[in-house]
């Protein structure tokens, strides 16, 4: 039996270049030189400026915001398959159009599946994403998916703020799961806010079931949008009686007009990792990165070894 490893080639997108880099040197290879043309009515084209033939590929690219980034890695995906390359691999440490993962109404689409398909008749053999804003998107899929978790991330990071009469809250019901998480691996107490939505993005009523009374409180969340929901929360938990909260959020979307929310909220800081760039001035806002996370990944992945303690909550 042969014990011939294809080489690793790691390729990024426009907007997640900088996130690509840091993988590249986290893993000690260069990052891969592909070019991107674009014409004059908008419309671009994607090539590979070195081969490519029988060699592992790695594509990082985010898909938020806007729709180039998902069209880009399409793209991406496409002249890799049609350059020979043995094993294509999609590195989307923000997997976007997650939040239309079901029909919640009559007559709509379900995004998440769509997008799922998109990339896989494009041609990948594998997923290597984070935090996705429902587990069971994995399923959309009919290739590998290697979920991966932020709390290998922001885990260390609370332990380093010795935080006493600690609480872990989510922002709403559906984040019950992961905030228990955290609730557990802390042994602390979890609270929870309900919140009752007007419309997408408009949150109209919030009760807080929980006491956080004296309390550093800790919100788990995995997208900061508008940041409606996460500034709403802080400040009901503040009213009833909280003495900090902070927000732990995967992925900072952060949409108009987020960034001042949280600057006028009651929130201490919010950290997010580098999923997606986040370069408004916030001096709230805290950047962890996640280049080592999905290169450890990718290493393990490429020597055949078990990647269990890279996406298990520890």
């Amino acid at each position: 039996m042969s014990n011939y490893l294809p080489p690793i080639k790691v390729f990024a997108g426009t907007k997640s270049h900088y996130l690509g880099e840091s993988i590249c040197k986290d893993l000690g290879i260069e990052l891969g030189k592909m070019k991107i043309e674009t014409f004059a009515d908008g419309e671009f084209e994607v090539s590979f400026e070195e081969s490519i033939r029988g060699a592992e590929v790695y594509l990082v690219q985010s898909t938020f915001p806007n729709t180039d980034n998902l069209m880009e890695l399409l793209l991406m995906i496409d002249a890799a398959k049609r350059a020979s390359a043995a094993t294509i691999v999609a590195v989307v440490p923000y997997f976007g159009w997650a939040r239309q993962d079901r029909k919640d109404k009559p007559r709509v689409s379900i995004a998440a599946k769509l997008v799922a398909d998109l990339l896989s008749v494009a041609g990948i053999d594998r997923l290597i994403t984070m935090d996705l804003h429902a587990d069971q998107i994995q399923g959309f899929f009919n290739v590998p998916v290697d979920h991966l978790y932020a709390s290998s991330i922001f885990i260390p990071y609370i332990e380093s703020l010795h935080l006493k009469n600690l609480v872990i809250a989510s922002p709403d019901v559906g984040g019950a799961k992961r905030a228990n998480s955290y609730a557990k691996y802390f042994d602390v107490p979890l609270v929870l806010c309900h919140k009752q939505r007007a419309k997408a993005n408009v949150v109209e009523k919030m009760t807080v079931i929980g006491d956080v009374a004296g309390k550093n409180v800790v919100l788990v969340d995995d997208i900061s949008d508008t940041a409606g929901t996460i500034t709403k929360a802080a400040d009901l938990l503040m009213e009833n009686g909280a003495e900090s909260v902070r927000a732990l959020c995967s992925h900072a979307v952060m949409s108009d007009p987020a960034t001042e929310r949280v600057k006028t909220s009651g929130l201490t800081e919010i950290v997010f990792t580098d999923s997606i760039p986040y370069v408004k001035e916030n001096p709230k806002a805290v950047v962890l990165p996640v280049a080592k996370l999905f290169a450890d990944t990718i290493r393990r992945i490429h020597n055949n070894q078990s990647i269990s303690s890279q996406y298990l909550f520890k």
